[in-house]
C-alpha cells in the first residue's frame, strides 16, 4: 500500500541512501536520493517532493546552508540528519528551519516513525483558515502568517521558523505553564530528552528577541521544575 508521498533522501554514503531508500520504499514511500546540494535542487526542480532527508555533513554546500535555503524557498518539511551529537549542531538545524532531527546512528524504525510524525503535523491541516492570523500580547504583535513580531512602533523583528513555533505555542496558553516536553512537541513533535537543553536555549533567545531582561524575564517566565509561561494577557486577531 503507497502512502502517495515522495520523500528525498540526501546524503554522501551510498550505502546509507540505498538501505532508507529500499526500507522506506518497503513501507509505502516514493523515495528519490540525492549525494549533494546541487543533485538536490535537480530532483527539486524536476520532481514533486513532499519531504526532504537532509544530512549535516554533505561535500560542498553543508546540510544546514541547505535547509537555510530550502526553507528560504519553501515550507516543505524537512529532517535533518547528523552524525554529530553536539546540542549545538541540533538548536542550528532547528533555527534553520529543520522540522526535527535525528542522530547517526540511527534505526530505519526510528526514521519511519519520525517522518510519520512530522507529515501528520505539517500536512494536518484541519480548522486552520478559521486560526487566528495574529496574537497581541504586551507592547508586541506576532504575525501569524508571516512569521515575525512586530512592535508598539510598527518595527519588524524577523524570527527563525525555531523561535516562532515556541513563542506560537506559548501565546497560545497566555498565563499558562507550558512543559519543556509540551514545548519541544511544538518546536519538533515529540518530547525532549532528559539532558536536552534545546528549549532553554531557544526560551534564552525569544527572549532576546523581546527584549525581556534574563535575569528578571518580564515577559516569558520560568516556573522552577515544570517549565514556561507567557505572563501576558493576549488577544487573538485575525
Amino acid at each position: 500500500m503507497t502512502t502517495g508521498k515522495t520523500l528525498l533522501v540526501v546524503d554522501d554514503d551510498p550505502q546509507l541512501r540505498q538501505l532508507v531508500r529500499d526500507y522506506l520504499g518497503e513501507n509505502g514511500y516514493s523515495v528519490l536520493v540525492a549525494a549533494d546540494g546541487p543533485a538536490m535542487w535537480a530532483e527539486i526542480d524536476a520532481k514533486s517532493v513532499d519531504m526532504v532527508i537532509l544530512d549535516l555533513m554533505l561535500p560542498g554546500e553543508d546540510g544546514l546552508a541547505l535547509c537555510r535555503a530550502l526553507r528560504a524557498r519553501s515550507a516543505m518539511p524537512i529532517l535533518m540528519l547528523t552524525a554529530r551529537g553536539g546540542e549545538t549542531d541540533r538548536i542550528v538545524g532547528l533555527e534553520m528551519g529543520a522540522d526535527d532531527y535525528l542522530p547517526k546512528p540511527f534505526s530505519p524504525r526510528e526514521l519511519l516513525a519520525r517522518i510519520k510524525s512530522i507529515l501528520r503535523r505539517t500536512h494536518d491541516g484541519g480548522g486552520a483558515s478559521a486560526a487566528p492570523r495574529e496574537f497581541r500580547f504586551a507592547r508586541w504583535t506576532l504575525d501569524v502568517g508571516a512569521h515575525h513580531l512586530v512592535d508598539a512602533e510598527g518595527v519588524v523583528v524577523p524570527l527563525s521558523t525555531g523561535e516562532f513555533r515556541l513563542l506560537k505555542a506559548l501565546v497560545e496558553n497566555g498565563n499558562r505553564v507550558m512543559s519543556r516536553d509540551q514545548l519541544m512537541e511544538s518546536l519538533a513533535g515529540r518530547e525532549a530528552g532528559p539532558f536536552d537543553r534545546t528549549i532553554d536555549v531557544m526560551i534564552s533567545r525569544l527572549r532576546r528577541r523581546l527584549e525581556d531582561d534574563a535575569r528578571e524575564p518580564s515577559l516569558i517566565k520560568t516556573v522552577r521544575n515544570e517549565g514556561y509561561l507567557l505572563a501576558a494577557k493576549v488577544e487573538r486577531g485575525g
